[in-house]
């Protein structure tokens, strides 16, 4: 249980909904004291509608519904972040986040944070729906030993980009690596939390 969340006088708390595999921000939505014990005790989200002035399950009407994984409060004990496993989109719009307009600042990020889960993604979609002159295609329909030897290969070439101390060319060998990676672990049906976990346990003994 909760205790030391403030609600305002409303008594009501914001709360910051994201991803926990990606950590994209999914939703900002408000919770009472009601709605959030609902939520710690089912593990689903539960908000107030200050509209519709009533609880409300998020994924009761449309099958999109969050599992939550999280739960962590603020320094000032007035705001929620919870993390959780989304089905479908968050956004009523049927966007997988509400936060999918950008306004353009002059600025952009050169990368996407959640690059390899999608690119994982990608892969194990295209084993599933075939694409003609799909490389992965091709790699799945080698098999197990065409898969590991392109890994074997793409660790060769980042060892020359070491070694030659070209940070390019090293860049783009052990992002060739990382894809064949991500290739094999669908091939064996290895997600990418589970190299996540590992990793975890491994930070705490550190």
């Amino acid at each position: 249980m909760v205790t030391n969340v403030r609600f305002d006088e409303k008594g009501l708390v914001p709360a910051i909904i994201q991803d926990y595999k990606t950590g994209e921000v999914l939703m900002l939505a408000y919770m009472n004291e009601e709605s959030l014990h609902k939520t710690i005790e089912t593990k689903r989200t539960w908000f107030y509608s200050r509209s519709r002035q009533e609880l409300w399950q998020k994924g009761a009407t449309s099958g999109n519904d969050q599992y939550v994984k999280q739960l962590n409060y603020d320094c000032d004990e007035d705001a929620l972040l919870i993390q959780v496993e989304q089905v479908g989109g968050a956004c009523h719009t049927g966007e997988k986040s509400c936060f999918y307009r950008e306004e353009d600042i002059g600025e952009s990020t050169p990368f996407n944070r959640s690059v390899v889960s999608e690119l994982y993604n990608a892969i194990e979609e295209r084993k599933t729906n075939r694409k003609e002159g799909s490389y992965t295609n091709y790699l799945f329909d080698e098999g197990i030993d065409k898969i590991l030897k392109k890994i074997s290969e793409e660790f060769g070439e980042v060892l020359i980009g070491a070694k030659n101390n070209d940070d390019e060319n090293l860049t783009m060998e052990i992002a060739d690596l990382t894809y064949h990676l991500l290739v094999l672990m669908v091939e064996k049906g290895m997600s990418v939390e589970q190299v996540k976990e590992e990793l975890t346990k491994r930070m705490k003994g550190e």
